[in-house]
């Protein structure tokens, strides 16, 4: 079963609600062929109006009569074998030998009524019309029993289910996390909501099938089958002899749905995409009005999936009629094998032995209930074959993420690391996010302690990777980068992280507090550092005079409710609050108006002393900010130096400034 057996042995860890979920079962199966039981001393007894002390005693005087007509018979054979000829012998000897396992059929039938006439004697009632209503009472009771065993076993199953299904999503949940910056760069979240929610979901509805009815039906479907394996075990094997040819269509039909959900499946993580970026991009969407476009990219999208779960109904379509057509094939098998010994008398079929006595009309009648009684567990099982292969694709879908191993992860032996207070060096590295397409060429740059670094340059030229790899959100392709000497990739991913604040161009707020979001990354934080933090990075008057609870107010998904100023102060605030060692500020004040910007740089141009800084910006104040700028092109350093040096020497930063900066001249 692969990855499902996965998620099945996570749910066997609950033993005692598994164990209770097969007992419930069990006690429900027996019940179910129990109650099918019925049928005989309605037909044998209660239909004849006899009562039980009458019927018992009718079955002990016919078993004594046949015991001692086939005695009589016995014993003319033998007599008949010592005088014959050899011609003879062979058919003599298998009469003996016919006659003989009848007698000692008769006589173990009349040991079972004997063994049982005591008891019916004392405590069954001697009137015929009571023995219908103990008959009728006991049904009842036997299918009240039986419920409240199926209720209890769903409650089980579903127990179970859950507990595996949260266990799983937990795991997945967690291995996220786990995962590269650059998998939700680039491959993006809707195929992991995807398998979060309809993969889960489709899991989930599995493992109920497999600990329920996968577990229930069979159990009901083996009560009724030793029952009438008791009555003729050899009727039972004749009728059963079309079972391998629909046990191996079945099989067939399993493969074939599991790959058709595995294909639905990807279709719908591709609808999760359309969603997302319609959803996400819905101001765009609606200035271009290109809403009829996104339709149709809908449309396409959906009927592909459409195409493929029809697909899926159409195989789904098949498996209750072959387990209608072997169920049909079995009754009749039986009906005809059965009525022919029935009504002949007959314990021979075709020269071959079915039974030591003849089948008499209210056993075979039970027979035939049993055999419908298996037949319908049957039929429901053919319902669960769609649900265990889509939750076997779900599962390969959700344990090929929970499988695969980051590329950035901490090392097995990682090297402690105090609080940065040397140097932050790039020695020759090299950085592709495809092979073949090197974003990043031998890079060599070393920023002391304390030193604030701008990074210019056009776009695309790698500013933001560099700044990237030093919380190790990718790892160098080539070359190395050490922290006061030691590997960054040899010390522990959350020793190094915890050393950095990082703010971006487009910050990211929670649907929380601005409070919670603020003291996000220093939960140990008071009330009052949040504050001050607030006040440092100029956000305090707007979050107390602007918004209508204070600090107490709930942004909304993605912090909507703020303009992006406003967004870009509460995450400085939020790194500002975390104290780090060294700031990376990515366009940070990108968002914030000229009268705010320079309120923030005065602030920063406190806070940024004793800590290393690298600023990627074209604003005026944060260069003003910089001890040193390095200027880089097409993934390489061009130069690096104060504002006035390159000025002098790089022609590039020149133009740069002209183009960008002219700003600058007013300060310069």
């Amino acid at each position: 079963m692969g990855n499902f057996g996965r998620v099945l042995r996570g749910a066997l860890r609950h033993r005692f609600t598994f164990i209770a979920s097969i007992v419930c079962a069990l006690g429900a199966s027996v019940l179910w062929g129990g109650n099918i039981g019925s049928i005989y001393p309605f037909i044998e007894v209660a239909f004849n109006g006899q009562s039980c002390q009458r019927w018992i005693d009718t079955k002990v005087a016919k078993t004594q009569q046949a015991i001692a007509d086939w005695s009589a018979t016995l014993e003319s054979l033998n007599r008949r074998l010592d005088s014959a000829e050899s011609a003879e012998l062979s058919n003599l000897r298998a009469q003996v030998r016919s006659a003989e396992i009848r007698l000692a059929a008769e006589r173990k039938a009349l040991q079972k009524y004997l063994w049982l006439k005591p008891y019916v004697d004392r405590y069954l009632p001697s009137e015929p019309f009571l023995t219908v209503v103990l008959f009728v009472g006991l049904l009842v009771l036997g299918t009240l029993l039986k419920d409240l065993f199926l209720i209890a076993n769903s409650i089980l199953v579903a127990r179970l289910s859950l507990l595996a299904t949260f266990q799983l999503q937990k795991q997945f949940y967690r291995r996220s996390l786990r995962m590269d910056v650059a998998t939700f760069t680039n491959e993006g979240t809707s195929d992991l909501m995807s398998r979060f929610t309809h993969d889960m979901q489709a899991v989930q509805a599995g493992m109920n099938a497999l600990l329920g009815k996968l577990v229930r039906e069979p159990l009901k479907m083996a009560a009724c089958l030793i029952g009438a394996a008791y009555i003729c075990w050899r009727l039972l094997i004749l009728s059963l002899v079309v079972v391998p040819v629909a046990a191996l269509l079945i099989r067939w039909l399993a493969r074939t749905l599991k790959r058709a959900n595995r294909r639905a499946m990807e279709e719908m993580a591709l609808i999760y995409n359309t969603l997302e970026e319609t959803f996400r991009g819905m101001k765009i969407v609606k200035a271009f009005t290109m809403e009829r476009q996104e339709r149709r990219r809908f449309h396409k999208n959906a009927k592909t999936y459409y195409k493929k779960a029809l697909r899926i109904a159409r195989y789904d379509s098949l498996s209750h009629p072959i387990t209608e057509i072997m169920g049909i094939l079995t009754i009749c098998l039986a009906l005809l094998a059965g009525g022919y010994l029935a009504i002949r008398g007959e314990t021979h079929l075709l020269g071959i032995r079915m039974s030591t006595r003849p089948i008499d009309l209210a056993s075979l009648m039970l027979f035939y209930g049993l055999l419908a009684g298996a037949a319908d567990p049957a039929r429901k099982l053919s319902d669960v074959l769609t649900q265990i292969q889509r939750a076997a694709a779900a599962a390969d879908r959700i344990y090929a993420l929970l499988d695969r191993e980051p590329s950035v992860r901490d090392p097995k032996c990682p090297r402690a690391l105090g609080r940065h207070c040397q140097d932050l060096v790039f020695e020759n590295v090299d950085f592709a996010y495809q092979p073949g397409r090197p974003v990043l060429e031998g890079i060599n740059l070393k920023i002391r302690f304390g030193e604030t670094i701008a990074i210019v340059g056009p776009s695309g030229c790698g500013k933001t990777t560099l700044a990237n790899l030093i919380p190790r959100f990718a790892d160098p392709t080539g070359g190395a980068i050490r922290l006061d000497g030691i590997p960054i990739n040899e010390v522990r991913l959350r020793a190094l992280r915890r050393q950095i604040g990082l703010v971006t161009q487009d910050p990211l707020l929670f649907d929380d507090t601005i409070f919670n979001n603020i003291r996000y990354g220093s939960p140990k934080a008071t009330a009052e550092q949040v504050i001050a933090a607030a006040r440092q990075a100029c956000a305090d008057r707007f979050i107390e005079q602007e918004l209508p609870h204070g600090y107490q107010t709930v942004l909304g998904p993605m912090g909507g409710q703020l303009s992006g100023g406003q967004r870009q102060r509460i995450a400085l605030a939020r790194a500002i609050l975390r104290d780090p060692a060294i700031l990376i500020l990515d366009e940070a004040t990108s968002q914030i108006d000229l009268e705010s910007e320079q309120v923030i740089q005065k602030v920063l141009d406190r806070f940024i002393r004793g800590r290393t800084t690298v600023i990627i910006t074209h604003r005026l104040g944060a260069l003003a900010l910089a001890d040193r700028i390095v200027v880089m092109q097409t993934g390489r350093i061009l130069d690096v130096g104060t504002h006035s040096e390159l000025i002098g020497r790089c022609p590039f930063y020149r133009r740069l400034y002209q183009l960008q900066f002219e700003d600058l001249r007013q300060t310069a």
